[in-house]
C-alpha cells in the first residue's frame, strides 16, 4: 500500500531520480507536489510530473522509485487539460538541481487555470493560496487565459461559457 506522499519523500525522490537518470534532462512538477513544497498542504496523494526532454534511463528509474519509495506517480500536466500557455517554461519556477536533472515548480498560472477549470475544492483553495502567496497575480491570470481562450475548441470536454465564469471568480477584484 502506497503512502500519502510529504516534502521529505518529494525531496527524496528528487535526489534518487536525478542519480538514476543518464542524461541531463528536466522535471517538472504540478499539482499536489507545488502545494506541499510550498507549505500550504502537509501531503499529496501523488507526485504529478512531465519530463521536458525526456533524458535516458527516466521512465526505468520511475517505475523503479515508484516502488522504492512507495509513492504514487503519474505523468500530468496543466497541457493534458487545458490549452499550453505560451512561455510556460521560461515562467516556471526552479527548485533544484540532483545529478543531471533540474526540477521545476510547472507555470502557476497554467497550474490555477488547469485547477479552475477541473474545480474541485481543494484545487480552488491552492489557487487561493497561490494568489495569496504572491506566486500568481490576478490581472496575470486573466491575461494568461485570453491567450489559451481561442484554443479551447481544441478541448472538447471543456464548456469554454463555464470556464470563463469560473476564472472570472479569481480574476475579478
Amino acid at each position: 500500500m502506497r503512502h500519502e506522499t510529504q516534502a521529505a519523500d518529494i525531496r527524496e525522490f528528487m535526489r534518487e531520480l536525478g542519480l538514476a537518470v543518464r542524461e541531463e534532462g528536466r522535471v517538472y512538477f504540478t499539482g499536489g507536489v507545488s502545494a506541499v513544497l510550498h507549505g500550504w498542504r502537509e501531503m499529496t496523494v501523488d507526485i504529478d510530473l512531465r519530463s521536458d526532454p525526456e533524458p535516458a534511463g527516466f521512465f526505468e528509474a520511475l517505475h523503479a522509485l515508484k516502488e522504492k519509495l512507495e509513492i504514487n506517480l503519474e505523468l500530468a500536466a496543466p497541457s493534458d487539460f487545458i490549452p499550453e500557455l505560451p512561455d510556460w517554461r521560461e515562467r516556471s519556477v526552479f527548485i533544484a538541481r540532483h545529478g543531471q536533472l533540474d526540477f521545476y515548480h510547472y507555470d502557476f498560472y497554467s497550474q490555477a487555470l488547469a485547477k479552475i477549470e477541473r474545480g474541485y475544492d481543494r484545487d480552488l483553495d491552492d489557487v487561493r493560496q497561490m494568489l495569496r502567496t504572491g506566486l500568481i497575480r490576478q490581472d496575470k491570470l486573466a491575461q494568461c487565459f485570453e491567450q489559451i481562450r481561442p484554443a479551447l475548441l481544441r478541448y472538447p470536454a471543456i464548456d469554454s461559457d463555464t470556464f470563463v465564469r469560473k476564472v472570472s471568480v479569481f480574476t475579478e477584484p
